[in-house]
């Protein structure tokens, strides 16, 4: 019976014509949480839909679907060139947090910014790989996200990544990120990251 139900919500979502539709499609897959790989397939697909509330619900479905939706979202972020559904990709990504995510959220962090867009998911990049840190009991894990953000709170050409991965290097409760936040204020020439740094440090001075 459950597998009639998510067929036909499957076929709302691959063949209705309305947003409204899709999005109640979605939202009942979401509720009746049975994540197979077709119906996050579909879910993945919408992520090109002409509209951006469509691409919105979609997103949060497969964040609320969780780690099973990881494997298949890095699949197709790999098999795509569209730059549109990279980008919704990797926000879900980022919001799932799983470890499976660290290599292509990190490899996104290194790429060579094209436009402006790319920059955002750059940014977006750097916040997943602080959750994936937050919630990882893993030394290995968080030593590793933990140079990326260092790495990219140096990189000189973007403000909104240096802020980003001070934000993320907050979050992480190490001597190491704390260090790496000290280390960058001295050097931050733009005065809103180098203010966020400062609030990010202040705990530490307050207890200092």
């Amino acid at each position: 019976m459950r597998f009639f139900m998510n067929e036909q919500l499957i076929s709302q979502i691959n063949h209705t014509g309305t947003p409204e539709t899709v999005i109640a499609a979605i939202t009942a897959i979401t509720v009746s949480d049975t994540p197979e790989l077709e119906t996050i397939n579909a879910l993945i697909a919408v992520l090109s839909h002409h509209h951006p509330t469509v691409r919105a619900v979609a997103v949060e479905a497969l964040v609320k679907l969780g780690n099973s939706t990881v494997k298949p979202l890095i699949t197709a972020y790999k098999a795509s060139c569209d730059q549109g559904l990279q980008a919704h990709i990797i926000q879900a990504l980022a919001q799932i947090a799983s470890p499976d995510a660290l290599d292509i959220l990190a490899e996104v962090l290194g790429t060579t910014v094209a436009n402006h867009c790319q920059g955002n998911v750059r940014r977006i990049a750097a916040r997943g790989l602080g959750n994936i840190a937050i919630n990882s009991h893993d030394v290995e894990v968080i030593f590793s996200v933990q140079d990326k953000l260092t790495w990219a709170l140096l990189t000189p050409e973007d403000w909104g990544l240096r802020y980003a991965a001070a934000v993320s290097l907050q979050a992480i409760p190490t001597p190491e990120a704390q260090a790496a936040l000290q280390n960058a204020i001295a050097g931050e020439a733009d005065q809103v990251v180098r203010s966020r740094i400062a609030l990010a440090l202040s705990p530490l001075i307050i207890n200092s």
